[in-house]
């Protein structure tokens, strides 16, 4: 696979095959239509909140040229943390955090290393003391492969009102 970094600079380039991914990503996970949370425009919206800071990377998997996933995440501001949850303690108030905001790969290319592949890269070299995502609780699959891959729950989340109730994970990042 092969994996091309974006920036801030770049998100109105690539919004549109986010979107794409994002459209795919829930029709094969049959979510219900009506679900404004997950709809194309709030999606849209939150891709524009993150993409806005300096500090935003994405990076797009693809194969043969065809955008098979990605992942993007921003820092958080120093003793930043998530919507409706609190900052763990075990975090210094001048720890900084980066916040993986989306991980999202095409049902065919699942089980095949590319979400692993996705993750490392963005985060593989961060300088923050931690990185800190949100999962699905009615995806305990999806909370449990995180699990492998070193995140532990710290708190549960419900920033918005229509939206599912998170998990709030985090991982030390070695060395920092």
């Amino acid at each position: 696979m092969d994996l091309k970094f974006y920036g801030h600079q770049d998100a109105a380039e690539i919004r549109t095959m986010l979107l794409d991914i994002h459209d795919a990503v829930y029709e094969d996970e049959g979510e219900d239509a009506g679900d404004a949370f997950h709809s194309t425009e709030r999606f849209g919206g939150f891709v524009d909140r993150w993409s806005s800071r300096d500090g935003w990377v994405c990076v797009v998997g693809f194969e043969d040229g065809e955008a098979v996933g990605f992942a993007y995440g921003a820092a958080f501001s120093t003793g930043g943390w998530w919507r409706g949850s609190e900052r763990p303690t075990s975090l210094a108030p001048e720890d900084r955090v980066f916040a993986l905001s989306e991980l999202m790969v095409l049902r065919r290319w699942r089980k095949t290393g590319a979400s692993v592949a996705l993750h490392e890269a963005l985060i593989g070299d961060r300088p923050e003391k931690a990185v800190t995502l949100f999962v699905d609780r009615s995806h305990p699959k999806v909370q449990a492969l995180y699990e492998t891959w070193g995140y532990e729950q710290v708190d549960e989340a419900k920033p918005y009102e229509d939206s599912p109730t998170y998990a709030v994970m985090m991982k030390r990042l070695a060395g920092r």
